[in-house]
């Protein structure tokens, strides 16, 4: 057994886990945070994804002991005081999802995005979001709901340093 400290969803841990125990079971087994799905175990589908320390990963692919010391977020750990942020907002608003299997995996890897490019292109999400499978919805409206939340936040944003300059 190894000892690990690791921050998922702004509470901390500690437990005495197995070497091989892979994150993504780390997270519902043993904390019961259900809501990443185990998908495909080889890291080709990405419902798995959350973010380490900032940057979006496939669980599946990363040993609970590598998240020693590290600060883990998962879909469950995004809303605040009940309130979604615009992604989650945008899948629900642009329905861009059906099962909703692939959703906590795709709005992950769609933050990870909008870290990095605020104002994507449709061809840019495409790209982005190409490590995750979706089966229902033709990705279509996975991809205007990330361009909705882009445009919200930056719509915001803008709102904000208006506000700023005049204050």
């Amino acid at each position: 057994m190894t000892h690990i400290s690791v921050t998922v969803d702004g509470t901390a841990y500690e437990d005495d886990v197995e070497p091989r125990l892979l994150l993504v079971h780390y997270l519902r087994d043993r904390l019961g945070l259900t809501g990443t799905p185990i998908g495909c175990d080889t890291s080709n589908c990405g419902t798995c994804t959350v973010e380490l320390d900032g940057m979006s990963v496939k669980s599946c692919t990363v040993l609970a002991v590598q998240a020693d010391g590290c600060e883990v977020t998962t879909v469950q750990g995004l809303a605040r005081d009940g309130a979604w942020t615009p992604l989650q907002r945008a899948f629900h608003e642009q329905h861009a999802l059906q099962c909703g299997y692939c959703t906590p995996g795709m709005i992950m890897a769609a933050r990870d995005l909008l870290r990095e490019n605020p104002r994507p292109g449709p061809d840019e999400v495409r790209k982005a979001l190409e490590g995750n499978l979706c089966r229902c919805t033709g990705y279509q409206n996975i991809v205007r709901a990330v361009l909705a939340a882009a445009e919200e936040t930056s719509a915001s944003e803008e709102r904000q340093n208006t506000q700023e300059v005049t204050a």
